[in-house]
C-alpha cells in the first residue's frame, strides 16, 4: 500500500508560508498504521497464525481499499500544495525519482521471491504514475474532477478491452484478462482518488482552510506522531520486513 505524496508545504501552492504541515503527517501517520495492521494480518495468515482467507473478509479487503485511497488521496492534496500555482520542475522530479526508484526496487524484490504473483504495478507504481499524470488536471475546475474521478472508478467495473490485454498495458487496469500479483494497484480506478484529492484540496484553498492549518501548533504528541507521516516512503520500505520477520520468528519459536 502506499505512501508518499509532494511536499506539504504550501510556498508555491497554495500561497502561505513554506514549511510542512502537520495535519498532513499526521494523516499519512494514521495512513501507514491502518497499511501496518493489513500487511500484520497478512503475515500472520501466511504463517499459520489465523485462518486462511482471513485478509479477504469484507472487512480487511476495505481496510486495504480504504488505506490504499487515502494514499492517493494525499497524492493529489500534496499536487496541488506543492504546484498548484506553479509546477516546481526540479523538485517534483527529485521526489518521483526517489518513488519510481523504490517502486523499482520492490519489482525486483518481490520478482526474486515470489515470481508467480510479484508486484509489476502496484502502491508505490501507482503513486509515481499519478503524480506524473496529475500534473495535466491540476487547473481543471473541480466539477470536472470530479466527473472524471467518477468516470475512472466506474469504467474498469463497467466494461474491459482484449485490445489491452499485452503485458504493456497492464498498469491501465482495462485488460480483460485477469491477472496475480500481491499488490496491484491499475490507473484505472485508482487514478480516482488522486482527482478527489486534488479537488478537495482546490476547494480547501478556496476556503482558507490550509491557512488555518499552518497556523496551528501542534503539541509535542501531534509531532510525535506525525514523525512516521514525515517519512513516509522509509516506513513503507521498512515495514514489511520488520513485521514478516518478526512473525517468522514466533513461527520458529512455536515449533
Amino acid at each position: 500500500m502506499a505512501i508518499i505524496v509532494d511536499r506539504s508545504g504550501m510556498g508555491q501552492g497554495a500561497g502561505i508560508a513554506s514549511g510542512r504541515l502537520v495535519a498532513l503527517d499526521l494523516a499519512r501517520s494514521a495512513a501507514l498504521l491502518a497499511m501496518a495492521v493489513f500487511h500484520f494480518v497478512f503475515d500472520l495468515e501466511l504463517f499459520g497464525f489465523v485462518a486462511p482467507g482471513t485478509t479477504m473478509l469484507p472487512f480487511w479487503r476495505w481496510l486495504a481499499y480504504l488505506t490504499a485511497g487515502s494514499f492517493l488521496f494525499l497524492v493529489g492534496v500534496g499536487l496541488v500544495l506543492g504546484h498548484g500555482r506553479g509546477i516546481r520542475w526540479r523538485g517534483f522530479f527529485r521526489r518521483f525519482a526517489r518513488i519510481a526508484g523504490a517502486a523499482a526496487l520492490i519489482t525486483l524484490a518481490t520478482w526474486i521471491a515470489m515470481p508467480d504473483v510479484f508486484i509489476f504495478f502496484g502502491i508505490l507504481h501507482c503513486i509515481a504514475a499519478a503524480s506524473l499524470l496529475g500534473l495535466v488536471f491540476l487547473r481543471l475546475p473541480v466539477p470536472i474532477l470530479l466527473a472524471l474521478g467518477a468516470f475512472v472508478l466506474w469504467l474498469p467495473n463497467a466494461m474491459r478491452f482484449a485490445a489491452f490485454d499485452a503485458p504493456w498495458f497492464w498498469w491501465t487496469g482495462l485488460q480483460a484478462v485477469g491477472l496475480r500479483s500481491v499488490d496491484y494497484l491499475p490507473i484505472f480506478p485508482w487514478f480516482a482518488p488522486v482527482l478527489f484529492g486534488i479537488a478537495a484540496a482546490r476547494l480547501m484553498d478556496r476556503a482558507g482552510l490550509w491557512d488555518r492549518l499552518a497556523r496551528w501548533q501542534a503539541g509535542a504528541m501531534a509531532r510525535a506522531l506525525a514523525f512516521a507521516g514525515r517519512h513516509s516512503l522509509a516506513v513503507y520500505l521498512i515495514h514489511q520486513p520488520v513485521l514478516i520477520s518478526l512473525v517468522w520468528l514466533a513461527a520458529q519459536l512455536r515449533g
